[in-house]
Order: structure tokens, then sequence, then C-alpha cells
């Protein structure tokens, strides 16, 4: 990107282990024009000392003097960064090969866009998903306005915006994770006006609809630039495994729940009712509350028939219903039961899955159990890319 510096942000807690990998693939970009800021929040590790052994000055280290909400902390590595762009790494995350010297390609041939969001994959450490107990590798490139593209594209503000609303309607239009997102400072600036670049208890939910929203210029690229990372430490292991509670309390910052059911639901409409707040009248954007109680309700009645959830818990769901959802809910309910009985619990899983409409059918194919960690995926990029 020629003098074009790009930040990259990388909060962290107790997950040392790994955020020496995320470095590492940093580090070895061909391109120099590049800082690192760690923000550690408050750990017991000594993240302090190991970045000291690493002597480069590019990286800049501070410390919390408490424990901070992950939202809280990702807006302090922000603050701390003084990049052309910048990029939300995370500390289990890691970037693939040439990504530098692929962004600076591209702002140059397109003329500086405010964001480019990219394709990524997805890299399962061993012991993360019970159905997956090997780990694995597959594309986690989702988008609909990527449509059949396979090359870089100017998306119009219009597609945008219309994928934003799709979300408010808790439909997963486009994946939330900021490490698919390059924001130019210009934009960040920008969006001071309304608060914080990062809102909410989910605050990749919030900043990457807000920035498909506020951005004069977007460039969507398909092709997958960064790694996404699933460990034993991170949010997505206590999701997969059904441990919501433990979830919560890693992400700090605790919120009101609205209704019982999944956490994922609860940040979703964290991040949603903030960018009501925010654009909703400017987009004419409104939360879909109805669409939120029916998934909450469609979660909490099949952990119920599973045994992950207590009459105590579908009474308190019930209770926060308006009356005609209730009755509508429970009689949906004494129907599933019965459907659940009578058909294959697969077949049962896919019409739950099509029904609710919340996330893609989509199954990409996926390399099982044939990396280590996150770098041994970036030093044998050679394949992996065209997953």
């Amino acid at each position: 990107m020629g003098s074009v510096k790009v930040s990259f942000l990388l909060p962290t807690r107790n997950r040392l282990e790994y955020l020496k990998l995320a470095i590492e693939t940093v580090r070895r970009q061909e391109d120099p024009e590049w800082e690192i800021i760690i923000s550690d929040n408050h750990s017991e590790e000594d993240v302090g000392g190991y970045v000291e052994s690493l002597q480069d000055e590019r990286i800049l280290y501070r410390r919390t003097r408490q424990a901070l909400a992950v939202t809280d902390n990702w807006n302090a590595a922000l603050e701390l960064s003084s990049g052309d762009y910048v990029l939300m790494l995370g500390d289990d995350d890691g970037l693939l090969p040439g990504y530098l010297s692929r962004m600076r390609e591209l702002v140059e041939r397109f003329q500086r866009p405010d964001m480019i969001y990219t394709g990524a994959l997805l890299f399962t450490y061993p012991g993360v998903d019970p159905s997956h107990p090997g780990g694995f590798l597959a594309s986690n490139t989702h988008a609909e306005f990527f449509g059949d593209a396979t090359e870089p594209f100017i998306l119009e503000h219009d597609r945008a915006v219309a994928a934003v609303r799709r979300v408010m309607d808790f439909r997963l239009a486009f994946n939330f994770n900021m490490q698919l997102s390059l924001i130019s400072r210009g934009l960040i600036e920008r969006m001071r006006s309304r608060g914080e670049f990062f809102q909410s208890a989910f605050p990749d939910y919030y900043a990457t609809s807000a920035a498909l929203l506020q951005a004069s210029r977007i460039l969507a690229d398909p092709s997958a630039h960064v790694v996404i990372g699933v460990t034993p430490k991170s949010y997505g292991f206590f999701h997969l495994n059904e441990r919501e509670e433990e979830g919560r309390q890693l992400l700090g910052g605790q919120h009101e729940r609205a209704l019982p059911g999944t956490n994922i639901n609860d940040g979703w409409l964290s991040a949603m009712l903030a960018l009501e707040a925010n654009f909703g009248s400017q987009y004419g954007l409104r939360v879909n509350r109805r669409r939120y109680r029916f998934l909450q309700a469609s979660y909490v009645y099949t952990a119920k028939r599973r045994g992950n959830a207590s009459a105590a818990d579908v009474a308190r769901l019930e209770a926060g219903l308006p009356p005609g959802e209730r009755a509508l809910y429970r009689a949906a309910n004494i129907l599933g039961r019965a459907l659940a009985r009578a058909l294959p619990r697969q077949l049962w899983e896919s019409l739950m899955h099509r029904g609710q409409g919340q996330f893609p059918d989509w199954r990409p194919e996926r390399e099982e159990g044939s990396h280590r960690d996150l770098l041994d995926v970036f030093e044998r990029q050679g394949a992996p890319a065209n997953l």
C-alpha cells in the first residue's frame, strides 16, 4: 500500500499461547508497513514479557488496570492505533500469507475504499467441536452479496443496506467477524459521531453492520485472506458445547437478557438495538423483535426436549411472550415433540433449520484433523486457500 500503514488490533486475555501465533502471522508478512496493538486485558500470564522479548518496535503493548468487558478492550486497542487502515485480528486468529501485499494492491487499484470485506477460512482446534473432535479447516466465506463473484468488486451501497436489513431480521446475510473487514481511518473517524466504533455485547456484529451502512466505498473480495481460529478458550467453544453461561462470562459486561435462550441471539439483539438507535431513522431500520422471540422460543423448547433446559426455563420464556405468541408457540411445541419422535433426527433437525431461516444451509468441504495449530495452517497454505 505504498506509504499506507495497517494497524492490527490484538486485544487479549489469558491466551498467550494463541496470541504468539497470531503475532507471528503478521511478522511473517513480506510488507513491513504495519503495527500491532496489543491491549492486554489484565492477563495473569506474562504477555508483556513475551512482547518485550520480540524486540520489535512495531508492536505496541499496553495492559489494562483492571479486567474490562470485551467491547471496552476492543475500543482501548483501537484508541492506541495510528494506521491508515485497521484490522481487528483477534488473539486466536491469523493472517494468511500475502495478506498485506494483496490489500495494498486492492487499495491502490480501487482508489482507497473505506472498507475491504474479504473471505476467510475457519480453523477449529482439536477438541473444540464435538461433531469434529479432531478439528477441521474449511471455508468461512459467506455473504449473500458475494453471489457467484470470484473477483473483487465494488459493493453498491443499496446492496450493503439491504444486507444489514436482513441481519436486523436475524438472518445471517454475511459473516460478522471483524477479521474480514479492513477499515479506513477516515471511516472510523466519521463514525465517532454515533459513539464508540465498537458497541454492544457483540461488538463485531455491530461494527461490521455499521461500517456497511456508513462506508462511502466498499470493496468486496470473496477470496480468503484470514483465518478465524476457534480454540478451547474461544467464545465459539462454549457455544458449540452448549455452555452458554461460561460464554457470557468470557465476554464480560453482562447485558440484560430479554428472554431465556441462546446467548448468540441475546448478543445479536443487543447489536441490532444499537444499530437501530444510531441509524434507524436514517435508513428506516427496525429490529424484528418478534423474530427474536420466535428464535429464543424455538431454542428453549428444543433444549427442553433434549434435557438441556428446565421447566423453569420454559416458564420464564412463556412469561416474557405476548399472549398470542405464547399460545402459538405452545401449540407449535406440541407438534414439534410429535414430529421429533416420528422423524429421523437428521431429517427433523434439517426441517427445523430451514424453518428458522436464521443461518444458511451451507456445508463447505472440511479438511479434518490435518493441522496442528493456526501457524501450521499459515505455513501449509499452498492448498487450503482453494477450500
